[in-house]
């Protein structure tokens, strides 16, 4: 009896230890985000320990070209993405078949066109060679640029994402848009003046120590849809680990920080 009175008061220990300790400790999810290093990878980071009070452990894979984040998704090697462009996101969706939602748009990245030669746009001369990349969804974006510094005019009516170089209808400068290079070696392109201008995503600009507001010739508006979001497979956009998340980075204080750490050059948006 007195063993089989200890083995009882053992259990009732066990029992007790066990839900104190369940009670006490909160369940935590995992969530694999795929992001670029530069500014994506760095906001998230920033937000891991607020996240890690919602009970959200978030593990980052950085990528560093535009293509592999999206096979990722679809694998399901990670749960999310931030990196990609809207009009990115939806050329992919149409050329590949993904069926991805977008869960929020976060940030704009103003994209420049540098140039080591050229200070004023006044003094682009005629036949500048225009270096561009090799993404078609990204061409509207720089042509919009030169547009509105009334370099070119492009047929009236087509939507920003949507138009190319054949759109143009007046180049009074005989501007020659070279645009075969991988978005990753636009910076070597500049650094290696290959071309009298250079149009460069803000996030392979930052890597290489440039800030667009400081060192472009000329700077995209923030009035542009090429927001960057957060893109998910479509069977988990009403995931709630993956809503908190984008909750967390419209967080007035995490825009702020957004916007000091980068100087104002990343445009933080809450949509």
């Amino acid at each position: 009896m007195k063993k089989f009175g200890f083995v009882i008061l053992v259990l009732s220990c066990f029992l007790l230890l066990s839900a104190c300790t369940s009670s006490g400790a909160e369940k935590t999810d995992k969530v694999k985000i795929g992001a670029s290093p530069t500014p994506h990878a760095e906001i998230l980071e920033h937000i891991k320990p607020e996240l890690k009070k919602k009970g959200i452990e978030l593990e980052i894979v950085k990528f560093d070209d535009y293509v592999l984040p999206n096979k990722a998704l679809e694998n399901g090697d990670i749960d999310a993405n931030y990196f990609s462009t809207v009009p990115y996101f939806n050329l992919q969706k149409k050329e590949n078949g993904y069926k991805f939602s977008n869960i929020g748009a976060i940030h704009l990245e103003p994209m420049g066109i540098y140039s080591h030669k050229i200070k004023k746009v006044i003094d682009i001369p005629n036949g500048a060679k225009v270096i561009v990349s090799n993404v078609p969804s990204e061409w509207g974006r720089v042509l919009n640029i030169f547009v509105k510094n009334k370099l070119i005019k492009i047929k009236s009516g087509i939507a920003i994402d949507k138009a190319t170089f054949d759109d143009i209808t007046e180049n009074p400068k005989n501007l020659v848009f070279e645009h075969s290079v991988d978005p990753t070696l636009l910076t070597s392109a500049y650094e290696n003046n290959e071309g009298d201008l250079v149009a460069i995503n803000s996030n392979f600009a930052y890597e290489k120590g440039l800030n667009p507001v400081k060192d472009s010739l000329m700077i995209e508006q923030n009035d542009s849809p090429y927001v960057n979001i957060v893109a998910v497979k479509s069977s988990d956009k009403n995931n709630e680990d993956l809503k908190k998340i984008v909750e967390v980075l419209h967080e007035p204080k995490v825009q702020k920080w957004i916007e000091k750490k980068w100087g104002g050059s990343i445009v933080p948006v809450d949509e």
